[in-house]
């Protein structure tokens, strides 16, 4: 490798999430894992590095690292930072650095397209535009090391700066495909979802988002989005539920670490964000899940039990503000609900773990409010409510091959009992007579009468407006059915069975 002592200061254009990257004047590429890179980059100066940036994913993340890296041939040098336990879990940054040592070869990524497999034991993707000698070229030209803490790296970052390399080619870009979804007219604000477990829960939620969200521009790229999005977890099992196979973001090893970073405390740590669980235990210099469980303990009517996590200094100097804002818990009948609100969910690659993390919160909050009390508890509904509800469109393909294998199946083992009621419809004195029944014990709290089917439904809407969609759909196809016997003055109307008119 022959080395010069270049003299002019280079520049980093990047072509791909330039908002997500810190960009300098050197030679030297840092990834900074989980680590927040701006704690990484107030110990150099702009000559020190080339960029800066964060990995979170090896399946999404790589390829467009590796995009810029070829769009910037001067940059020669590469360190990789895993100094959090998130980069252990992601595996983002071993898997960059197996790419390194190992190279790839070419598979096809969880959607079934074409592409390079990095040969590591973590999935990762590179993009098959991109050949496979443009790829090995890269590889031997760039040295790199990887660095367990921040000041590890700083220290590497400034070995390498001894010395400035001639770039290694001209700068290359390759195509890249665009996916552009279709969206079908529906409500932007406001949406309920419910379902029994948390990954029944997910697929309706992003066949929700990917079938009517708006697509909008943000600091990130692109995302499609629905805002107010309130979901319902009724039924989850205590050591929770994954399928097999499993199709969720994350695998059951992750959910551990996870729930610690929700409901344990934390040192503050430089270059490593703040966590759920300190926001809770300490950072307004109380312990809010202890306040919250010995205000349930005392009074269990209490609408108080509250906690914040957003901070009033969040507006200044914060890159990255809690996305989880507000938890309140409720005891009614006692049943132990928990609802949270989030200002900004990524729902594809976040939800289904922030969900769990949650419902370990939930049932720990009822054991706690349990040994302090004599109550009888039983745990109630999980409820999210997700004020900005987003899908990343790097997760567009994945979140739509869930859909197509998952959403029809989920949709098959629907329960079809509705909290509204159900209607016993029958033909009396040249009426239609349509009985409103509650759940379960099938008492009759109101009924309607009349020959025109589109009045009995129009007036039975207004007055329950809660019903289902799919119950309400029902509803006008059993009384169409009872008006059009009337007319035929036939008195072959059976609820729930075909319809017979005789021939005259």
């Amino acid at each position: 490798m022959r080395v010069t002592q270049i003299n002019c200061q280079f520049q980093y254009i990047p072509h791909y999430k330039p908002n997500q990257l810190i960009c300098g004047q050197g030679q030297t590429a840092i990834v900074t894992g989980w680590t927040v890179r701006q704690s990484v980059a107030k110990h150099l100066n702009l000559e020190d590095y080339a960029v800066i940036g964060n990995l979170y994913s090896p399946t999404r993340g790589i390829s467009p690292l590796i995009r810029n890296l070829l769009a910037n041939p001067h940059v020669r040098f590469l360190v990789i930072l895993q100094a959090t336990k998130e980069d252990k879990n992601a595996g983002g940054c071993q898997c960059l650095l197996d790419f390194l040592r190992h190279g790839v070869t070419q598979g096809e990524s969880d959607t079934g397209k074409k592409t390079w497999v990095i040969n590591s034991e973590i999935k990762g993707y590179i993009d098959i535009e991109i050949s496979f000698d443009t790829l090995e070229k890269l590889r031997q030209n760039i040295q790199f090391r990887e660095g367990k803490s921040i000041k590890e790296a700083i220290n590497l970052i400034q070995e390498f700066n001894k010395n400035k390399i001639e770039p290694w080619g001209e700068p290359l870009t390759f195509p890249q495909t665009e996916i552009t979804p279709t969206v079908l007219p529906g409500v932007r604000y406001g949406h309920r979802i419910e379902g029994k477990t948390i990954a029944q829960t997910w697929v309706k939620i992003i066949h929700r988002i990917k079938t009517t969200g708006t697509i909008r521009p943000t600091t990130y790229g692109q995302w499609q989005e629905l805002i107010d999005l309130m979901a319902i977890v009724t039924d989850e099992p205590l050591e929770f539920y994954f399928p097999e196979p499993n199709y969720l973001p994350i695998q059951r090893n992750f959910i551990q670490d996870y729930i610690g970073q929700i409901l344990d405390d934390a040192p503050q740590k430089e270059g490593v964000k703040y966590t759920y669980g300190q926001r809770l235990r300490s950072w307004f210099g109380r312990d809010q899940i202890e306040q919250l469980i010995n205000k349930l303990a005392g009074d269990i009517d209490s609408s108080r039990a509250v906690m914040s996590l957003w901070d009033v200094k969040d507006y200044e100097d914060n890159d990255s503000p809690p996305c989880l804002n507000h938890i309140w818990v409720r005891i009614v009948d006692n049943e132990l609900s928990l609802t949270a609100t989030f200002r900004s969910n990524d729902m594809f690659s976040a939800w289904p773990a922030n969900a769990m993390g949650l419902k370990f919160l939930q049932q720990y909050i009822k054991e706690k409010i349990l040994e302090k009390s004599n109550y009888n508890l039983t745990l109630g509904p999980l409820i999210i409510i997700s004020q900005s509800a987003h899908i990343y469109s790097d997760c567009w393909e994945h979140a739509q091959r869930v859909i197509d294998t998952e959403y029809n199946k989920i949709n098959q083992q629907r329960n079809f009992d509705d909290p509204s009621g159900s209607f016993l419809i029958s033909i009396k004195d040249n009426q239609i007579i349509v009985e409103h029944l509650t759940p379960g014990s099938g008492e009759v709290v109101n009924c309607y009468s009349g020959k025109n089917a589109r009045k009995l439904y129009q007036t039975i809407a207004l007055n329950c407006p809660g019903l289902q969609i799919e119950h309400a759909m029902y509803l006008g196809t059993e009384l169409q059915k009872a008006e059009l016997c009337l007319v035929k003055k036939s008195d072959s109307y059976q609820q729930d069975k075909p319809l017979t008119l005789s021939k005259k």
